[in-house]
């Protein structure tokens, strides 16, 4: 792959967005990521797409950074950072040349806003159809098929119950009870007991399901609608899994990475 085609677009930010990023770019390829005006992450502490409000944000050893055209992305990535756009039409298509784009935004839905026919798009779970709407599919959900890389077809649709992590399932997340605004009482990291507030949404509280420790949190003073994901509990003690990225986000990045070779072993053969 020639030095102008090792440049990768990722559409979205947050933590499986991320963990692509960081594979693709401890492997030397350039990635550019595309985010919303005002994102919403859950686990923040490991979401490059918090650039969007903090300027710069660093996950693990990766710094990303806020850009706001395609001459700060190059500048950007001479640095070795990962820029930061926002930009939910992807139209830094038009700006610079891209090997292939990866679409991490886990909408969950048929996806029908891509309009670059011509740039080789990796969708990540639900939503896609390889083949037809894009060039391959990563699955997402966990389990003996996490991973796979499916080039003909569909991922599995969306289970909305998150892993089990020590016989947690779906009460390890946390769900606003109504409209409002968002008023933190701890911050990710902290040790949190059963019962313990950990949130307000327009006064109504939200607490602790079980001892733990709190691995995700929307950011304080946005406003949110009812029922939207608020926050993460994990049942094991050990704050700096908060702030790695997760094996699960770790193993989508890497089929990515070995779909983007396979897309430019073709290319030279060509």
């Amino acid at each position: 792959m020639s030095p102008k085609k090792k440049l990768i677009l990722i559409r979205g930010g947050g933590d499986l967005a991320s963990g692509v990023a960081a594979v693709l770019h401890r492997a030397g390829f350039g990635v550019v990521i595309c985010e919303l005006p005002q994102p919403l992450m859950v686990r923040r502490k490991v979401a490059f797409a918090e650039a969007v409000w903090d300027q710069a944000m660093q996950v693990e050893e990766i710094t990303a950074e806020l850009a706001t055209d395609a001459a700060e992305c190059e500048r950007l990535l001479q640095e070795g950072k990962i820029p930061v756009l926002v930009d939910p039409g992807a139209e830094i298509v038009k700006r610079l040349e891209f090997a292939a784009a990866v679409d991490g935004r886990m909408l969950k839905k048929a996806i029908t806003d891509w309009d670059f026919p011509e740039l080789p798009l990796i969708g990540i779970g639900p939503g896609f159809t390889a083949g037809t709407d894009c060039l391959a599919v990563i699955e997402s959900n966990r389990g003996p098929n996490l991973a796979k890389i499916i080039w003909q077809g569909q991922a599995e649709a969306n289970t909305k119950v998150p892993g089990i992590v020590h016989g947690y399932g779906l009460e390890r997340v946390l769900y606003s009870p109504c409209e409002g605004v968002v008023k933190a009482f701890l911050k990710i990291g902290d040790s949190v007991k059963k019962g313990e507030k950990v949130a307000e949404v327009a006064g109504q509280a939200i607490f602790a399901p079980f001892d733990g420790v709190l691995r995700g949190l929307l950011r304080e003073g946005i406003s949110i609608k009812a029922h939207t994901k608020l926050g993460d509990v994990d049942p094991r003690p050990d704050p700096s899994l908060c702030f790695r990225i997760s094996d699960k986000a770790l193993s989508i990045g890497e089929s990515v990475l070995e779909v983007i070779r396979i897309l430019a072993e073709t290319n030279s053969n060509d």
